[in-house]
């Protein structure tokens, strides 16, 4: 008699199913990134965590997993690519129950969230390198588009750590928090188990890249580099505070706020990158993110300088639209213009991508500190990011625009 378990069913073996895990992995990071910033408020109140100590909480996990992006092309050489996106969903897994049990029973609260992240972390940076060049590698009609959308679901996992997380919240009240972790932690788990079983595209394997000094020697590839950083910093600068700044700055109660702040921000987020999959035939890739980004400046303008809550959360919806193709349009530009780059400049791509969202939350967190805790300045002074990313993404057309032209003479 056949197992019925989930482990022994005979899963449909294409690049479909691989595809689909792709998708479900970016969940999993979702879930590690989205459900602590939805407790910084309890934790601020319960256990007498500063705002800097949050902001450090924030960027802590981002700035491990830049350690682990770096690595990363050294693990999934010794690995492989199968066994790498097991191991860090394995990561993943023990990193969200290790949160909902340590700030419980070690005599710091402070210290058992920081060895959480480290752990989620390790899961987290690996999940970022090892997903796009998966899904990249898998036969797609239209490469842009299927990253863009792959990414996606990202924003599909928050919507569903928040709306699930204050829905809990509302019956089970915020004390449970813990008990949520545990639930959290089946995803990374039930994903764990599906890659163990779908395919790889062979493909990965002839196309490791050449070394970290050898890619900043390639043409536009510092460019691509500074986006990253700038779309990971416009990304989190605003959405790993907004639970926090709905409740405190708007004045909102603890579920309206996550409902029309950061659930609200996962929607945009994803609409857009869903969005730009039908028209991407119709609009080249970089003027969509030149727009973008314009749009990205004006959203933080409004959420930080308008004295109105209306406008503010208009404005945070303005900027998850904005940012939405930040990071996938940087892969996807990254692959078109630097088809040799291989594994190791996805690596170094996450790792710039990590490195803003370790330097957004900070940088709010430090401004909003020195203006006695008022997020507003915070969120005010991050509209530096996206206004970065439109001057570079300028300089990428300019640039890319006069090497067509001298092509064309010749």
């Amino acid at each position: 008699m056949p197992c019925p378990c989930f482990c022994c069913m005979k899963l449909k073996m294409n690049y479909s199913m691989t595809f689909r895990a792709c998708c479900l992995g970016y969940i999993t990071q979702a879930v590690v990134n989205t459900y602590l910033p939805l407790l910084y408020v309890m934790l601020h109140a319960v256990y007498g965590i500063s705002l800097v100590q949050l902001g450090f909480i924030g960027s802590l996990n981002f700035v491990a997993q830049i350690a682990v992006d770096y690595l990363a092309g050294k693990v999934i050489a010794g690995f492989g690519y199968k066994n790498s996106a097991i191991l860090a969903h394995i990561f993943a897994f023990a990193g969200i129950i290790s949160l909902g049990i340590l700030p419980r029973v070690m005599p710091s609260a402070f210290a058992g969230i920081v060895i959480a992240v480290m752990i989620c972390a390790a899961g987290s940076g690996m999940i970022e390198v090892l997903i796009s060049p998966i899904a990249d590698a898998c036969p797609h009609k239209n490469k842009s588009a299927a990253m863009s959308l792959t990414h996606s679901f990202y924003c599909w996992g928050q919507l569903l750590v928040v709306a699930i997380s204050t829905v809990f919240f509302r019956f089970f009240g915020i004390g449970a928090w813990y008990v949520l972790a545990m639930i959290w932690a089946l995803i990374p788990a039930a994903n764990g188990i599906l890659f163990a079983h779908v395919p790889m595209p062979p493909v990965l394997d002839e196309k490791k890249g050449p070394g970290v000094l050898r890619l900043f020697c390639l043409r536009n590839f510092a460019l691509f580099f500074l986006m990253m950083i700038c779309g990971g910093a416009s990304e989190l600068a605003i959405s790993q505070w907004l639970s926090a700044f709905a409740e405190s700055a708007l004045g909102l109660e603890k579920s309206a706020g996550d409902i029309f702040g950061p659930c609200m921000f996962a929607l945009f987020m994803g609409t857009s990158r869903v969005i730009y999959t039908p028209i991407s035939k119709k609009i080249r890739l970089r003027y969509y993110m030149v727009l973008l980004s314009a749009c990205c400046v004006i959203g933080y303008l409004l959420a930080g300088f308008v004295q109105n809550p209306v406008v503010n959360l208009i404005g945070c919806a303005v900027c998850g639209f904005s940012v939405g193709i930040m990071w996938p349009g940087t892969f996807s530009l990254a692959a078109a213009h630097l088809p040799d780059g291989g594994t190791s400049m996805f690596s170094i791509l996450a790792l710039a991508g990590d490195l803003g969202c370790s330097l957004g939350p900070w940088f709010v967190g430090q401004v909003s500190d020195v203006f006695g805790s008022d997020l507003t300045y915070g969120i005010r002074a991050a509209a530096i990011f996206p206004a970065v990313m439109l001057a570079v993404l300028i300089i990428f057309i300019f640039t890319h625009n006069k090497k067509d032209q001298i092509q064309t003479v010749k």
